[in-house]
């Protein structure tokens, strides 16, 4: 048996993570202004949602058992016709494994990322990207995505043992 290849998770910030999409957060960089009569503050268009050809955006909540380390990953998953964007509702830090667009990936093709509890992510169409890794507690997300016509899940499984094993 081969050695696994062991994954470590790096920090969720918007530049390393720009290949895959977008972080949904509420900080500095993100546009904002004040509405409400100032009483809130809206930040604006967070993420590009991508419904694709006779597609709509749908709004789901997505409950995720959490996953203790160390992880064996075994398959990844791609939505070659839209966007699918995650908000973590339950206040816990999760993990996100994604790689390019393109063929299947291969073990050495990922990336993983350490998603603070006020961190949300937009999957951009065709990324590869790990099932839901809640972590801690089972963890609720509020996920927009596509409904419509066509083969929008593709699944691969990965053929080298890949270890997340702490954060």
């Amino acid at each position: 048996m081969s050695t696994p290849l062991l994954l470590r998770p790096q920090p969720l910030t918007a530049a390393a993570f720009a290949p895959f999409g977008e972080v949904i957060a509420t900080d500095a960089a993100a546009r904002h202004f004040p509405i409400n009569g100032g009483t809130t503050e809206r930040y604006h268009d967070l993420a590009q949602l991508q419904a694709g050809p006779e597609g709509r955006l749908i709004v789901s909540i997505f409950r995720g058992q959490p996953r203790t380390l160390p992880l064996t990953l075994v398959l990844m998953e791609r939505h070659p016709l839209g966007s699918q964007a995650f908000v973590p509702l339950s206040g816990r830090p999760y993990l996100i494994v994604v790689a390019r667009p393109g063929t299947a990936p291969g073990a050495e093709d990922l990336h993983c990322f350490a998603a603070r509890a006020d961190q949300g992510i937009n999957y951009a169409p065709g990324v590869w990207h790990h099932p839901l890794l809640a972590l801690q507690a089972p963890s609720d997300f509020l996920v927009i995505d596509r409904a419509g016509p066509g083969g929008n899940c593709d699944e691969c499984e990965l053929t080298t043992t890949v270890l997340i094993k702490a954060l």
